[in-house]
């Protein structure tokens, strides 16, 4: 007992020589405040934190609705039997970083998964299941004329499983999708809970890069498979697509440095931000954002917002590529690479409109990263 006694009175009033706080005898009281001070915050930084989670993570309550809606024939899908019937999924990591959209990692037939549910959706779905039509996936515009739902659905879960870059689309059942594992993150700090993220200064973001992510060599060869996306995002079959969150959070990749998009709900079609743009009353361009990052002008004296976008999917991504890939590059390469990149960040309009500087662009830098490390066995 007299050892806890002599250790709480050590950590509470510091151990400073009795010569030192005879001196200074107003510094035992401020010690005393600072780790009260941070006791307080401690414990106040675990209650949000425990008390967002159980707002962020509601997988369960998402199974509760989709079961209900399939056992009433609401809806169906290729993993309904699984879910709902069988409990073959099992449900592991909470990963949402909104509530409307819950995230999880899990296992389905003894594969790593992730699961994705549109909460707020489904609740929607079920509110009006009388006769309001169901929401589809929000990657393509409206059908055309003669096309029927089942065909759109297909079209749409073809567009998934196609896409090299994405996790790969294992079942559905409504609003709740099941794809590959999580992808591993280029952000060492997306291991963090979501609340201290943003408390972390740009520098610290940049240490945690060099310290905590992948060595260079293997960053240059997420880098190469994201700025392939970016070429599949406006050569695509479907058409264009712009990404609105373009942050490292989002740049993932599987064991082995193949480049995966972590989260594909960012990539909206053309189309959608159009209709989002079109007539949209604005003060600012602040108020024509769609998503995070997807941003037109403002015509002030219209007050409306205009349908252009001011920065192309390109050079979003090479503004994320500066921080990513110049530290830690080799010396010989870094003058070229930063040049490169400058110049793709300074692209603007849309790319359907000057394709051909955006490809050349596109080339010289895939090119450039090619050759550094197509002699290694990084390839």
């Amino acid at each position: 007992m007299r050892r806890l006694r002599r250790l709480a009175h050590l950590v509470l009033f510091c151990p400073f020589s009795k010569g030192l706080q005879g001196r200074l005898p107003g510094l035992r009281v401020k010690c005393v405040f600072l780790v009260w001070l941070g006791v307080f915050a401690g414990s106040w930084m675990a209650y949000t934190h425990y008390s967002s989670y159980a707002e962020l993570c509601r997988g369960h309550i998402c199974q509760v609705v989709i079961c209900d809606q399939f056992r009433k024939g609401i809806i169906s899908g290729s993993i309904c039997q699984d879910l709902c019937h069988l409990h073959q999924v099992e449900w592991r990591t909470c990963l949402s970083s909104v509530p409307g959209q819950q995230v999880y990692s899990g296992l389905w037939q003894g594969k790593e998964v992730t699961i994705k549910c549109g909460l707020e959706e489904s609740l929607t779905s079920k509110a009006g299941s009388d006769g309001a039509p169901r929401r589809e996936l929000v990657l393509f515009d409206k059908p055309s004329r003669g096309t029927s739902i089942k065909e759109f659905r297909e079209m749409t879960l073809s567009f998934l499983k196609e896409k090299e870059h994405a996790s790969r689309l294992l079942g559905y059942c409504g609003d709740l999708y099941v794809t590959e594992g999580v992808p591993l993150s280029s952000w060492p700090g997306a291991t963090l809970p979501p609340l201290l993220r943003p408390l972390l200064p740009p520098a610290l973001h940049g240490a945690l890069q060099q310290w905590l992510g992948p060595a260079w060599p293997w960053r240059a060869k997420i880098a190469m498979g994201l700025l392939e996306f970016v070429e599949d995002l406006f050569h695509g079959a479907y058409g264009n697509f712009y990404m609105c969150e373009t942050t490292l959070a989002n740049v993932g990749y599987t064991a082995k440095y193949d480049f995966r998009m972590a989260d594909l709900q960012q990539v909206a079609p053309e189309a959608a931000v159009r209709r989002f743009l079109r007539g949209r009353r604005c003060e600012h361009s602040a108020d024509c954002t769609y998503g995070r990052d997807c941003r037109a002008p403002c015509d002030t004296l219209m007050r409306q917002c205009k349908g252009d976008l001011v920065q192309p999917n390109l050079a979003k991504v090479c503004e994320l590529l500066r921080d990513y890939l110049l530290p830690g590059a080799p010396a010989a390469l870094r003058p070229e690479l930063g040049k490169q990149l400058r110049t793709c960040t300074t692209l603007s309009g849309l790319a359907s409109q000057v394709e051909a500087h955006h490809s050349l662009v596109l080339s010289h830098l895939k090119s450039l990263l090619w050759k550094e490390i197509s002699d290694s066995r990084y390839t």
